[in-house]
């Protein structure tokens, strides 16, 4: 049992979404676990418990509808998206476990690049100083989970001023380059997809491989 990685440069969301719960759909005991590794146009998306009233101001960015956990959020160039088609059903470990998995993975990379990040009580995802650096959104169907996370790397933060981001009013969201000025996202792609892999494999004794 293993882990493909998948680098699949800027892709359209909605296109991507449509991939995910297709590959979620079709998924067997034999499928291999895969992480995408992406950037998206901008777009606004609505999670499963998304309300209109956090936006606030879309300037004619798309928003779109999507079944993942969590509220609204938004995607740029510049941020890294991972998704996470990963069948919790052969492996050892919780939904809460899981995301716990995720957010442990990001905090060991931004600590490579010298970022203190942490997790905030009541509020997925992780944080540098009160402020935002990273989101977290999944979905469970059938034991396999998929959507994933988004770590803003080095874009353009104004559109999240125009949303409650994840649903918190006055939401100060950061990026890495604020914090770190030699950074790439291709350099962060591969640590990032790194940490994935040692704390979700880790935590079920098994090994990856990239795709």
């Amino acid at each position: 049992m293993t882990i493909q990685i998948k680098d699949l440069g800027m892709r359209d969301y909605g296109e991507t979404y449509d991939a995910m719960c297709v590959f979620n759909q079709n998924r067997d005991s034999a499928t291999k676990d895969q992480i995408w590794l992406l950037e998206h146009s901008p777009v606004y998306t609505l999670g499963l418990a998304g309300k209109t009233e956090h936006l606030l101001n879309t300037n004619n960015i798309p928003v779109i509808n999507t079944d993942r956990g969590g509220q609204v959020t938004y995607h740029g160039p510049g941020q890294l998206v991972a998704y996470l088609l990963i069948d919790l059903s052969r492996r050892a470990y919780s939904i809460k476990k899981f995301v716990s998995l995720i957010e442990a993975s990001i905090i060991d990379c931004l600590s490579d690049y010298g970022i203190k990040a942490e997790r905030l009580y009541g509020a997925p995802g992780v944080y540098v100083n009160g402020e935002k650096i990273a989101a977290l959104g999944i979905r469970v169907k059938k034991g396999c989970a998929y959507h994933g996370l988004a770590l803003n790397i080095d874009m353009d933060l104004m559109p999240f001023k125009g949303i409650n981001p994840c649903g918190y009013k006055e939401m100060v969201c950061t990026h890495m380059i604020e914090h770190n000025k030699d950074i790439t996202l291709a350099e962060v792609k591969i640590k990032l997809s790194e940490c994935l892999v040692k704390h979700l494999d880790q935590a079920t004794g098994i090994f990856s491989d990239v795709a």
